[in-house]
């Protein structure tokens, strides 16, 4: 069922004739037109939400590859955490798999949600109400901390965002986590970058190798190892990249991507403004 006349564009909504359509577009240019409109939402039998708010494309183009849909979980006022908070209290969680065989979830509500969940404060973005802000304030290669300094790491802001591959650092942060994680597979031959990625390695001669721990460090003492399926992206055994990548300046966004989330629970608590982290969420 349509609803009255809409047109949404970016974070603005405007309202017209009789027509209710939408157009909103992504970081990466990726886009989506289509109709706007409001229909009852049934999860299960006991959980409906009615006048649930949501677009219905008619033109995709972009990265959006074979998915039959978005479902957006951020912290605006017509995203699903936002309509649905009167049940779910704005609190759900994830884990997304390190391979297409294995299982990951997506959870809403905090029934059930794991003591050992460590939880950070979440912080707000200059113009991106959407984002959930995060502060990283120092990062380890090999247990060791790099000497990046927190206001690099804090300089444009940085946010943890599901639909970004690879996380994105500071070039100055990124240029210290790339000369010690050289520093420690200097043992391995290295091969021709790969995109945006350029530190690569060629395993075809290796049976097993070993990779240096790589943490991440958040406010509250919270420290978030990064899984070994985390650290590394896998074009081919004879190319093999560290799956960070620099922005073009240190006051770009920082941006915490999927890679480096696999494997953890992450649970986003939009009422406390918190985020937590569970190492194994997986299983």
């Amino acid at each position: 069922m349509l609803i009255h006349a809409c047109i949404l564009s970016g974070n603005s909504l405007g309202c017209s004739s009789s027509t209710c359509v939408y157009g909103i577009q992504y970081g990466d240019s990726s886009f989506s037109i289509g109709f706007f409109a409001k229909e009852k939402l049934t999860l299960t039998s006991n959980v409906v939400f009615d006048n649930f708010l949501f677009g219905c494309g008619q033109n995709n183009q972009g990265l959006f590859g074979g998915a039959a849909g978005l479902l957006g979980l951020g912290r605006n006022k017509l995203s699903f955490p936002s309509q649905t908070a009167i049940k779910f209290k704005k609190i759900f969680s994830y884990c997304l798999p390190s391979s297409p065989s294995s299982t990951g979830f997506l959870k809403f509500g905090n029934d059930g949600l794991s003591k050992s969940v460590k939880f950070t404060t979440l912080s707000t973005i200059s113009g991106g109400e959407s984002f959930y802000g995060i502060t990283i304030i120092s990062m380890s290669v090999g247990g060791k901390k790099l000497s990046i300094s927190a206001s690099i790491l804090a300089a444009g802001g940085a946010i943890i965002d599901s639909g970004t591959v690879i996380t994105r650092l500071p070039p100055t942060a990124y240029s210290a986590l790339r000369s010690a994680f050289r520093k420690q597979m200097n043992q391995y031959p290295m091969a021709k970058p790969l995109s945006i990625l350029d530190t690569c390695y060629d395993f075809s001669k290796y049976s097993t190798v070993s990779i240096p721990k790589i943490s991440l460090f958040f406010e509250k003492g919270v420290e978030v190892p990064i899984d070994a399926r985390g650290i590394l992206y896998v074009n081919s055994i004879s190319q093999v990249c560290l799956a960070f990548a620099g922005n073009t300046n240190d006051f770009d966004v920082l941006i915490y991507g999927n890679t480096q989330q696999k494997t953890l629970e992450v649970v986003y608590d939009g009422t406390r403004r918190m985020i937590g982290f569970r190492t194994g969420g997986c299983t």
